[in-house]
């Protein structure tokens, strides 16, 4: 997992570098997929990639190959500092949550505390609503001399709370002893359940843009068919908007989430796994095939209601 903070005004050349980067990666042994989350606020800038391998050698081979360095040395003008990487060898992966990665730069001959004070850690996260499990990933001899800890709740909210929690500054300062530093950086699916891929091997979730034209491809037909259907009949029996707008939510959002959306995720599974979707053809493809049934949608609509 790599975390870059980017020049503000450099986001456009950084994501051409990074879906270059996608690519070159995509030709080493081993690779399954890329992830790919923008920062949540335009504060800090931070952009963070995961590269999934099947190996820890062949994840070490593309580390350590020249044309990584290559692809670094390009980049580097783009960036504020030089790119941060923590290395997770083995873990569960878990769609619907939300994670926040933490390294760890733990002090010689104090493993033992570290442990022990991550165990204090884990019992506190456990009350704390919508805790939904952690890891702790030793450091990987050769690749990173970091400890990592990754653990998940089911919703930002939830995260946030136990980040800023009296109980965990009250940790923080007891393992002091322990570590010289630490990093947090927090990874999370915008769209939750809609994306799943649980055919065969565990496959992840695409990466927000393309979650995003997806909704749109099934939300404008379900929601301009309610209007034409079930908002007319509201209307006609004279029900308060405000309370037609609620039905309405709540009969689009099943609809998307019981009916069209996996039906979405089957049609467009070539485009949207991140197991499959690994050049840039494919991309262009998926995309291609989403703006011809948005043109269609349109087009249906507006000969059938202008």
């Amino acid at each position: 997992m790599t975390s870059q903070k980017v020049r503000p005004g450099c986001e456009d050349d950084y994501r051409r570098w990074q879906d270059r980067t996608n690519e070159v990666a995509g030709e080493f042994a081993g690779f399954e997929d890329t992830e790919q989350y923008p920062p949540t606020s335009t504060e800090g800038n931070e952009w963070v990639v995961v590269f999934r391998f099947s190996h820890l050698d062949q994840l070490t081979a593309w580390l350590d190959s020249d044309t990584r360095r290559e692809l670094l040395e390009q980049g580097r003008a783009l960036f504020e500092e030089p790119p941060t990487q923590e290395v997770l060898a083995g873990g569960t992966p878990i769609h619907d949550a939300v994670t926040a990665v933490i390294s760890h730069d733990v002090r010689p001959d104090q493993e033992r505390a570290f442990m022990s004070w991550q165990e204090k850690i884990l019992t506190a996260q456990r009350k704390f609503p919508g805790f939904m499990g952690s890891e702790l990933f030793r450091p990987v001899k050769g690749v990173q001399d970091k400890w990592v800890t990754a653990f998940r709740f089911d919703t930002r909210q939830h995260l946030d709370e136990w980040l800023e929690s009296t109980t965990r500054r009250k940790l923080l300062d007891e393992g002091r002893d322990a570590f010289v530093s630490y990093d947090v950086r927090k990874v999370g699916s915008a769209f939750g359940s809609w994306f799943r891929f649980e055919q065969g091997a565990e496959e992840g979730v695409p990466p927000n843009w393309k979650q995003a034209m997806s909704v749109v491809l099934a939300l404008y037909p379900t929601v301009e068919i309610l209007n034409l259907t079930v908002g007319s009949q509201l209307d006609a029996l004279g029900m308060p908007g405000y309370l037609a707008l609620f039905i309405s939510n709540v009969l689009s959002v099943s609809i998307l989430t019981w009916l069209l959306m996996p039906l979405v995720n089957r049609a467009l599974a070539f485009w949207l796994m991140p197991g499959r979707a690994r050049s840039l053809r494919i991309d262009v493809a998926g995309v291609a095939v989403v703006v011809v049934c948005w043109l269609a949608f349109i087009v249906i609509f507006g000969l059938t209601t202008g």
